[in-house]
């Protein structure tokens, strides 16, 4: 059996939900050159019989750029006195839910930094309030670590999924990323509270993060199918000039939808994005995205004259197709892949 074939076979015992080792991961991460269009395409049989040809849109309704953290490649680390700060206020957060519902969103991800002015109070009256106008709509929030009662009280209030990227699995690795004072265990430690507490919940990492192996890559597979999370959210590492990383090399399109094509395998009913980062990185990325396995886009419902303010990393797309208002054509490009666009909540299966 020659070397292709073999990688064949592993991808063929991921697709029949077979678990695979450390190693057998391993040896795909490193030859994903060899058997990238397969898994590919058999992701993409997989997440048809899960959810056909449909992809789910998320309105993205990015409502803070202030955060308490200093992590070491974010554009809105606290540290960072380049920033233009803005915070929308709760009217305003629920008007771009307005301007959402009526564009055809029945999900609304309110994401932000750790940002301590937002309290379980002001969030509990957001979420209440647009639950209200709009039954039939979802919640998601990504707003970052919070005290187990904090993250009570939002589901409550009716939140209905929450987006915690832990961005590794590797806890030394970790540090290289964050400061001292933030807990790789704690972070681990709320991801595992949200699902319990009946979250949809999402993990996810960054791909070619600096000191980021192989290895650790094989690591993340073997995490995410354990945590068994119903969303999953990864994308290429792309520096922002105003960070301690800032100098570092950007991660890769291509290991990021080989990557995308394991997971689908790995969680074959998971919700998996095609990111804004992959489509930064990769004019045609969201679409190899969606060809890899991803089932859900996230347009940007933000105000437009705060758009460019969140910058997570340099070069991010914020107009165009990537503003909710020119939904159209992100349809359009999407069809061109052989799936479509639909209005719909998109739960978990």
């Amino acid at each position: 059996m020659g070397d292709k074939e073999m990688y064949k076979k592993l991808v063929d015992k991921l697709a029949k939900n077979t678990v695979l080792d450390r190693d057998e991961y391993l040896t795909l991460i490193k030859n994903k050159d060899g058997v990238r269009e397969y898994a590919a395409e058999l992701a993409g049989k997989v997440r048809r019989q899960h959810y056909g040809d449909r992809i789910f849109i998320r309105g993205l309704i990015e409502f803070t750029n202030h955060c308490r953290n200093n992590c070491y490649y974010c554009g809105i680390r606290a540290g960072n006195s380049c920033v233009e700060r803005y915070r929308l206020s709760p009217d305003e957060i629920v008007s771009c839910a307005d301007s959402g519902h009526e564009l055809g969103f029945r999900t609304f991800v309110l994401q932000g930094g750790e940002d301590v002015l937002y309290t379980d109070d002001i969030l509990v009256d957001i979420i209440s309030r647009i639950k209200k106008k709009y039954p039939d709509c979802a919640v998601t929030l990504s707003i970052g670590e919070r005290s187990d009662e904090s993250y009570k009280r939002l589901k409550e209030a009716g939140a209905d999924r929450y987006l915690l990227r832990h961005e590794t699995v590797n806890p030394e690795h970790y540090k290289k990323l964050h400061p001292v004072d933030m807990s790789h265990e704690n972070r681990l430690r709320c991801l595992r509270r949200l699902k319990e507490l009946g979250y949809q919940t999402g993990a996810g990492f960054m791909v070619g993060s600096p000191g980021q192996t192989d290895e650790d890559l094989a690591d993340e597979m073997l995490f995410l199918k354990e945590l068994d999370p119903q969303m999953v959210g990864i994308g290429p590492f792309i520096p922002h000039k105003d960070t301690p990383l800032g100098g570092e090399s950007p991660g890769s399109a291509q290991m990021t939808t080989f990557l995308l094509s394991l997971i689908r395998l790995t969680l074959p009913g998971v919700l998996l994005p095609a990111t804004t980062a992959l489509g930064t990185i990769d004019p045609m990325g969201r679409e190899k995205g969606i060809m890899a396995g991803a089932n859900v886009l996230m347009p940007n419902l933000s105000p437009a004259g705060v758009r460019d303010k969140y910058l997570l990393y340099d070069n991010k797309i914020c107009t165009g197709d990537e503003a909710a208002q020119c939904i159209n054509c992100l349809k359009l490009r999407m069809e061109k892949t052989g799936y479509r666009i639909v209005t719909e909540r998109g739960d978990y299966k």
